[in-house]
């Protein structure tokens, strides 16, 4: 079976190459901001005491927002034109809200964990707080689901229309002399190049 054309692909404004880094980086911050963003450690009656928060219970705006960037990603697969620039900017607005949000919940993040650590009985003044790595994954995370929505605005016109492929081929056109000649017949078999010519537009050959 022929190989479809890689240089062909990258032309198309590096529809897959985004689109499965954006994929991947929203899945990342969804996840992430419902994990522990920060641990504190005090003590009680001279034992040691440990709490952590997670980042949906000190930025509940944040998987909110992975959640709807992550879905962003799915609509743009399916759409094409200027309704998919529009999802774009939808994306990249939602990523950008959740790269304020754990920014912004730097220092609270710290504070709910040690008032955790205070609600299980932990005295006096020193305590022990840090951020832990699922924090610095959901900002990395939203950084690159705004990087990848970025250039899904700008390059959104090159991509292939996905949503073509459940369109049923009426015709194919060849250019003549005067014009274009519909010569297309649907019982006709498909030839190997034919077939990958189609998935390169977007549509299904075994349609």
């Amino acid at each position: 079976m022929g190989e479809p054309d890689p240089a062909r692909w990258r032309g198309r404004g590096g529809f897959g190459p985004t689109v499965l880094v954006g994929l991947a980086a929203g899945a990342l911050t969804a996840v992430s901001a419902a994990r522990d963003w920060a641990v504190a450690t005090g003590s009680a009656a001279g034992v040691d005491v440990s709490a952590s928060v997670t980042g949906s219970a000190s930025a509940p705006l944040a998987i909110a927002l992975s959640l709807v960037a992550l879905a962003s990603w799915g609509t743009v697969l399916v759409l094409r034109g200027r309704p998919r620039q529009v999802v774009a900017v939808v994306g990249a607005a939602a990523s950008a809200g959740v790269l304020a949000t754990v920014v912004s919940a730097f220092d609270r993040a710290q504070d709910d964990a040690v008032e955790a650590v205070l609600a299980r009985g932990a005295t006096g003044d020193t305590f022990a707080s840090s951020l832990t790595g699922w924090y610095f994954a959901c900002a990395i995370g939203a950084v690159l689901t705004l990087l990848a929505f970025a250039v899904a605005v700008v390059a959104a016109p090159r991509w292939p229309a996905m949503g073509s492929r459940f369109d049923a081929p009426a015709t194919r056109t060849q250019e003549g002399g005067v014009g274009t000649v519909a010569a297309t017949d649907a019982r006709e078999p498909a030839t190997e190049q034919d077939m990958w010519r189609a998935l390169d537009d977007g549509r299904d050959p075994t349609a």
